[in-house]
């Protein structure tokens, strides 16, 4: 699924967060958002989840505004936000089941879908028991597997390894590119980590609102001419 972003810009006030940003996600692939704390990359994901509302600018996703037919837009997009969205007294399997309700599921869907992915997650073992006995790597797994269980097309993620250790970060991040590889997911994900970024990836850059570099992450340190992504990402945007 094409998912392409039309001169997005959006201001809090009279201060501008985001200016005529415009990308395309290539179907498949995993994109990694980068910037500073403060670049606008939540807000960014707050518009094309409808958390806000467009103010200038369209997102298209399989050729459907976002603006005109959100509905059917969404129904394409999945989403883990920065901030933990589980109920930490159910058990993960209430936690998706509720969730799976929200998108129309019944509960003989839910519970098949939810299985599998947690199955895929090697969480199956701990369905039943509340997300609170959870460490960060394993309830972060679970927000994604709730975010997948009406099938969608685009995976969002906004800085997901937020509070996680070298180990649940690198094994999350790896998690998520194979849903690239195996299912066909469009991902992008959002992060101000370059370690969680490869020169290989589609990288956009985003500082104060605007888009200052949008390819393969090779190919943009060849185009400034820097060694490498950390060395890009500090000439572009001064940040270490």
């Amino acid at each position: 699924m094409t998912i392409e972003a039309r001169n997005i810009s959006f201001r809090y006030g009279d201060k501008p967060v985001l200016k005529e940003v415009s990308f395309a996600l290539i179907s498949g692939g995993f994109h990694a958002l980068l910037g500073p704390n403060g670049a606008g990359k939540s807000t960014l994901f707050g518009l094309l989840t409808r958390l806000l509302a467009l103010q200038q600018g369209d997102v298209l996703m399989a050729g459907q505004s976002l603006k005109k037919q959100p509905a059917e837009a969404m129904r394409k997009i999945g989403v883990v936000f920065q901030q933990n969205a589980l109920d930490l007294d159910l058990s993960v399997r209430q936690n998706l089941l509720y969730h799976a309700a929200l998108h129309g599921l019944s509960r003989k869907q839910a519970r098949l879908r939810g299985d599998l992915e947690l199955e895929r997650f090697q969480l199956l073992d701990r369905a039943d028991e509340p997300v609170r006995k959870l460490n960060g790597g394993h309830r972060r797994r679970v927000e994604i597997a709730r975010a997948l269980l009406h099938e969608p097309s685009l995976l969002l993620l906004d800085e997901p390894t937020v509070g996680l250790d070298v180990a649940s970060r690198r094994g999350l991040n790896d998690h998520v590119r194979t849903l690239c590889e195996s299912d066909g997911l469009t991902v992008l994900w959002a992060t101000h980590l370059i370690e969680e970024v490869r020169p290989e990836d589609r990288v956009l850059i985003l500082h104060e609102g605007k888009l200052l570099a949008d390819g393969a992450g090779h190919d943009i340190c060849e185009a400034e001419g820097t060694r490498d992504l950390a060395e890009t990402f500090h000439t572009l945007t001064g940040a270490g």
